[in-house]
């Protein structure tokens, strides 16, 4: 009942916005109607189980892409049966594949990039690299927090978490004063970093290719999301013993990186780089300059294979191994989002953006908060399908919230729940719970940054 409550919170906060001077929606509302209650209580239902996932033990890309496909083809089956134009829901499935299909290849790319980098062993040098050195706990705490917050903008949140967190499990397995602390760290440190990124975070990915801003707008949150991640790990970093863990590297193979893998680093960041001048300069979708990227990497495989035998690399063994039920999650439940909006569910509560009601600040702050008890995917698919009338310094606050909200609780963000996943019975919720008021306080500093930004130094457009 609980998450039922706290999605219909999601409809009703979220939607808000369309209040706000967007165009109006030019198709008849079917909130009221038998297809607008059902495509409702279909995505609650369904939401419930991705929630839930663990409980049930089912994939939430089942459930996701399950609602996301049915409740379109409901609409579509009420405009035929009450004579209505069934251009418009086709008109608005292509629209919304369109909007998909530029975040599920960015993301295709991306993924493949860091599956042929995880083959090379890049990865595990890095990790042999870390616990070789003699530092202490808090030394590695340190150290494994700066690396998730300025890889994490590179790569994404939540493949940088798991690196890192299989980082602190070599450490130490059983320490919790250690893997506790460190595994928060990680998660606000990979939340924070991605924050800043066009590409570090799907809600920033959303942001930036629905146009919210260009390239650099997203890089000028770089204060605010360091600022808070240091706010919070400072405090944590108390907690963590100041003594050398007891690691015999003697014991270890030392990894090599394979032959190759510096230069698919360099395409990789070559690849990023034509997306961001594909996008600004090209005004072509962020994802065609990643699709370039990956003809690049076959290409250079071909040369690879050529040189040490087919064995050595092989790129469709990297895309095989892409995490496949996270891009059909971000399809159904993207999908879903587009029928609510197109029913007419997301303008319920438009006069909660009104300065006399709320107001952007003050609501756009609450998106933070709602991001940790649902998803902050669902959230800023819904916020940007209202697309409220704010100035660029509103959205690039909504921005910084949905992404560092989400480590508020352990399952806020795709990151918590995977370094869950990888601590399993150490990191907990309630473990998180318990240092939960330091991750609260590097929040407010992170909203508190971007006000001193905005409103005394004028580092933001207004408009």
């Amino acid at each position: 009942m609980l998450k039922i409550l706290v999605s219909l919170l999601l409809i009703s906060v979220a939607a808000f916005a369309s209040g706000g001077g967007g165009e109006a929606h030019a198709n008849p509302d079917l909130t009221m109607t038998w297809v607008g209650i059902s495509c409702l209580f279909i995505f609650l239902i369904g939401y419930y189980f991705v929630a839930a996932e663990e409980k049930y033990e089912i994939d939430k890309a089942k459930p996701a892409l399950l609602i996301g496909t049915l409740m379109f083809i409901l609409v579509s089956l009420y405009y035929s049966m009450n004579g209505l134009n069934m251009d418009a829901v086709h008109n608005e499935a292509s629209h919304l594949i369109l909007e998909i299909a530029g975040i599920f290849f960015f993301l295709f790319v991306a993924m493949t990039y860091i599956e042929s980098l995880i083959h090379m062993n890049v990865f595990d040098k890095l990790k042999y690299n870390l616990v070789s050195k003699g530092y202490t706990y808090r030394k590695l705490f340190w150290v494994t927090g700066f690396l998730a917050f300025f890889i994490s903008p590179i790569a994404d949140n939540l493949t940088t978490a798991l690196i890192l967190s299989t980082v602190l499990i070599t450490i130490e397995k059983t320490k919790k004063e250690f893997l506790v602390p460190g595994a928060i760290n990680i998660v606000v440190a990979a939340n924070a970093g991605g924050a800043w990124s066009p590409f570090g975070d799907i809600t920033t990915l959303m942001a930036w290719t629905a146009g919210k801003g260009v390239f650099t707008d997203f890089l000028f949150l770089f204060p605010a999301a360091i600022g808070g991640y240091l706010v919070t790990a400072i405090i944590l970093s108390k907690f963590v013993p100041n003594e050398v863990p007891d690691f015999d590297v003697s014991t270890e193979k030392v990894p090599v990186m394979a032959e190759g893998a510096k230069t698919v680093m360099g395409l990789g960041v070559f690849t990023i780089f034509c997306a961001v001048i594909g996008h600004q300069v090209l005004h072509l979708p962020a994802m065609w300059g990643m699709m370039f990227g990956l003809a690049l990497l076959k290409v250079y495989s071909y040369g690879l294979n050529k040189k040490y035998g087919k064995g050595h690399f092989n790129i469709f063994h990297s895309m095989a191994k892409i995490e496949n039920n996270t891009l059909m999650f971000f399809f159904g439940i993207l999908a879903a989002v587009g029928a609510l909006y197109f029913i007419g569910w997301l303008g319920l509560a438009a006069h909660v953006y009104h300065p006399e009601v709320l107001g952007p600040t003050v609501a756009n702050i609450g998106v933070g908060f709602l991001s940790a008890i649902v998803d902050n995917v669902p959230v800023m698919s819904a916020i940007l399908k209202a697309n409220p009338e704010m100035g660029l310094d509103q959205w690039m606050l909504v921005t910084l919230t949905a992404g560092v909200g989400g480590s508020l609780i352990s399952f806020g963000s795709a990151a918590g729940v995977g370094v869950m996943g990888k601590l399993h019975g150490i990191y907990t919720f309630g473990s998180h719970m318990k240092y939960a008021w330091t991750i609260f306080l590097g929040y407010v500093a992170s909203v508190a940054i971007w006000y001193l930004q905005y409103e005394v130094i004028g580092f933001y457009h207004a408009g």
